[in-house]
């Protein structure tokens, strides 16, 4: 059974209002940068950052054009997994794309979905190997609440689902080819 969370034109205003809270806490992004987990916390990470560049901040209008915008990155996490020995098959990595270091950088974390909190914890530590970032923030599209195995809570959410933990949350996004982005719950 599929039940519609979220599609558009409410997708577009929910990532809106999240890039209005970065502005908000962030004003200057000069020491700011954008981490996109893989698979598919790039394309909204892809999405933030158009929305970002588009806005700017309040102060500065033009702060964050296309070419001066802030640093967007694709941090693959695979490898950093806790149950990346104990699966049966082997698990595929994804590219990984950080051409900048985060060292005393504020670095914004997102992600599509957030659930137990254990890839957030495997990005964290594959964060590592680019530096030692003055801040880490989560922002995430939806937070499946009641699902934590790890303390971990996103500083931005663009929807919060209560989940049950035989349920999943689909994400479709246009760039992966699905016809209009939707995001479904799937009992």
């Amino acid at each position: 059974m599929k039940r519609l969370i979220l599609s558009s034109p409410l997708l577009e205003i929910v990532i809106s209002r999240l890039c209005q809270e970065l502005i908000e806490r962030h004003q200057d992004f000069t020491d700011t940068v954008l981490l996109g987990m893989q698979p598919r916390g790039i394309y909204f990470a892809e999405r933030v950052a158009r929305e970002l560049n588009r806005t700017g901040s309040p102060d500065r209008p033009n702060r964050t054009t296309p070419d001066t915008g802030v640093p967007l990155g694709y941090l693959d996490a695979t490898f950093y997994r806790d149950d990346f020995r104990r699966r049966d098959s082997p698990l595929r990595p994804n590219t990984t794309h950080v051409p900048f270091l985060i060292e005393n950088k504020k670095v914004i974390l997102i992600d599509d979905v957030l659930a137990t909190g254990r890839m957030v914890r495997a990005a964290l530590d594959a964060m590592s190997a680019f530096g030692r970032p003055r801040r880490v923030e989560l922002l995430v599209l939806i937070d499946r609440r009641y699902n934590r195995d790890l303390p971990i809570r996103p500083d931005y959410t663009g929807k919060r689902v209560n989940t049950l933990e035989s349920q999943r949350v689909l994400v479709e996004w246009t760039e992966q080819g699905a016809e209009t982005d939707r995001i479904w719950l799937i009992d």
